[in-house]
């Protein structure tokens, strides 16, 4: 399939067209998911202060100082993600279930008992995670009784003189796409779609060349059914130098190197139950397909500190700068649609068969806040909490001097807010025996969080420890409620999703 680079005037329409879902978009990059070793997940994250595990890098780089030996850890986790779409009173159901490597790493412990500065131990951390586990399966349908999907094409068309939507003698359907893309915007491809779908035709009944009505019977009651597959993964690599000094005293540093492969087709399907009119075109049903792949690399760094007080307690805080995100979008879209003209029914595929590149783009996600206090029980037992602090309206398009990318960054500082985090997480010994419980809520990244709820998290797991090595196993479930758009632009009516995440984690560790 071939691929045509689309200009910078293209790229902003192709921002504009979907600008709440590229506040999600932003939100993908922004919002992590709780991943990492199971010892990790089974504590609901709550390792700021604890340390001790190469998940905990994460939260704190301080934490690695904590290691007495060198030690690796691999972990895999399947990945159950259920959701409950309901769609004007309709609901489906789906699933999606994966087996993957979401962590791999090391730490190497360096210590000088005789150091007279008190720097006793120096540790260096290397370890790869999965930050966002991204496949996931929704599927919806339901009759909509008030919008089509014509008015997102016929929203699409308003102010684009009909000669441009119309194709030349020897002009096919990918060449004006590609014209189109090359010369005009967005908003132009999608509306040359929708007429030579025969979505919408030219007003004749006024000299204007701008003016069109809809072939769309009117009324409402329109069927909807809207599949979306993604597919993909933000992914960390984090080099991790940490420090003790008398071990009271843990000061660490990360440098985080992410990157993200990420692809999302979605299929949505219109008909409706009028009758066609007596004369003229007349659509029927409507398919719409798009895919979208997401590719590209950023940055961030962490700083953190652990200080053991005197009564078996620890407390810790560390700072993670924004991730400075490079990233690449491709579009391929395909319209079939199904028309009479009162006597005879045809079917239209409209396929350009072409691919928009879009130029790179730059996202800033917020930083983050953590304070953490934990207190252990001899070397039978602890217990952790973790409070983090994030602001998302702070997330940026960039260059924040651009029209477009100031436009959109002012949209999400009137869309998202601050939010805080709260990981709760215990651990009890018996003997080789490890009994470990956490419990995870994070606040909604929306102002309105009826566009996406607050999350709830229950974790559980146990662990075996053979003396070198140890076997770890952790269940979590999340929950979280959110809405997800069909389309953003005339047809901007959501299904409200139920997402429930199981995940199940097994490690294995080893001192070496």
């Amino acid at each position: 399939m071939k691929k045509i680079i689309l200009s910078f005037l293209a790229l902003g329409a192709h921002f504009i067209y979907s600008q709440e879902t590229n506040i999600g978009d932003a939100l993908r990059y922004g919002v992590e998911s709780l991943n990492g070793t199971a010892r990790y997940r089974a504590m609901g994250g709550a390792f700021g202060a604890v340390g001790g595990d190469l998940s905990s890098l994460n939260v704190n780089p301080a934490g690695s100082s904590i290691f007495n030996n060198n030690q690796a850890a691999v972990s895999a986790t399947s990945f159950n993600i259920y959701n409950n779409a309901n769609y004007f009173g309709t609901s489906v159901k789906s699933n999606d279930n994966t087996l993957d490597i979401n962590q791999l790493g090391a730490v190497f412990v360096f210590k000088d008992q005789s150091a007279k500065s008190g720097w006793n131990k120096f540790t260096l951390g290397l370890n790869y995670e999965k930050v966002s586990h991204l496949d996931n399966t929704i599927n919806s349908k339901g009759t909509n009784p008030f919008h089509s999907m014509g008015d997102y094409f016929l929203n699409k068309a308003q102010g684009i003189d009909v000669s441009y939507l119309e194709t030349q003698p020897g002009e096919s359907i990918g060449s004006l796409y590609n014209y189109l893309g090359e010369n005009y915007n967005f908003d132009a491809q999608q509306a040359m779609l929708g007429y030579q779908g025969y979505v919408f035709d030219e007003d004749t009944s006024t000299s204007a060349t701008n003016d069109y009505w809809t072939n769309v019977p009117t009324g409402g009651n329109y069927y909807h059914r809207n599949s979306i597959t993604s597919k993909g993964y933000n992914g960390k690599f984090t080099a991790n130098i940490s420090g003790s000094y008398m071990d009271r005293l843990y000061i660490g540093m990360n440098l985080n190197f992410m990157f993200t492969d990420y692809t999302r087709t979605s299929s949505l399907y219109e008909s409706n139950n009028n009758l066609p009119y007596s004369s003229g075109n007349t659509l029927l049903a409507a398919q719409f397909d798009n895919q979208l792949y997401t590719y590209g690399s950023g940055f961030s760094m962490n700083f953190g500190t652990i200080y053991k007080l005197k009564n078996n307690s620890r407390i810790g805080f560390s700072y993670e700068t924004p991730t400075w995100y490079r990233l690449n979008d491709e579009l391929t879209q395909r319209l079939q649609t199904l028309k009479t003209d009162g006597t005879t029914e045809s079917n239209i595929n409209v396929n350009p068969g072409l691919t928009n590149v879009y130029p790179t783009y730059k996202i800033q996600t917020p930083s983050k806040l953590t304070g953490s206090f934990a207190y252990v029980f001899g070397k039978n037992a602890l217990l952790s909490i973790d409070y983090i602090y994030k602001d998302y309206a702070n997330t940026k398009f960039k260059p924040t001097n651009d029209g477009l990318y100031n436009y959109l960054n002012n949209s999400i500082k009137n869309v998202l807010s601050d939010n805080y985090e709260l990981r709760l997480g215990g651990e009890y010994k018996i003997k080789q025996w490890s009994l470990r419980a956490g419990y995870r809520f994070e606040q909604s990244p929306y102002k309105n969080d009826y566009v996406m709820g607050d999350l709830s998290a229950y974790s559980g797991g146990l662990g075996y420890n053979f003396g070198g090595s140890r076997l770890d196993l952790s269940y979590t479930n999340e929950h979280r409620n959110y809405n997800q758009y069909l389309l953003t632009s005339g047809l901007n009516d959501s299904a409200r999703i139920r997402n429930y995440n199981n995940n199940v984690t097994l490690t294995y560790v080893i001192n070496f």
